[in-house]
């Protein structure tokens, strides 16, 4: 049986399914020189390059987005009374 290939692009998408290392890890998450997005060190597509600012950016928003949404959660847990609703129907 012929060998797999263990990292290349399908359909303009990037893969890599060698054993990661540490140092790989870590060097594919900050690359001073490249754009926003770099290829995934292990799996299927791309990740955050880390030594952008743009990416610092997405991780705040993100991370807003995930603390207003629990905010909003545990203030719709505490509203939450059984109480009848009146329905109109013509």
């Amino acid at each position: 049986m012929a060998d797999k290939p263990e990292s290349g692009e399908i359909f303009g998408v990037p893969y890599n399914f060698e054993r990661p290392s540490i140092k790989r890890l870590l060097s594919s998450y900050w690359r001073p020189g490249e754009g926003m997005l770099v290829e995934k060190p292990f799996g299927i597509g791309y990740t955050l390059n880390l030594a952008n600012w743009r990416s610092w950016i997405v991780l705040a928003v993100a991370g807003l987005l995930f603390y207003q949404g629990r905010q909003s959660g545990e203030e719709g847990e505490a509203g939450d009374e059984d109480e009848p609703v009146e329905v109109i129907v013509d």
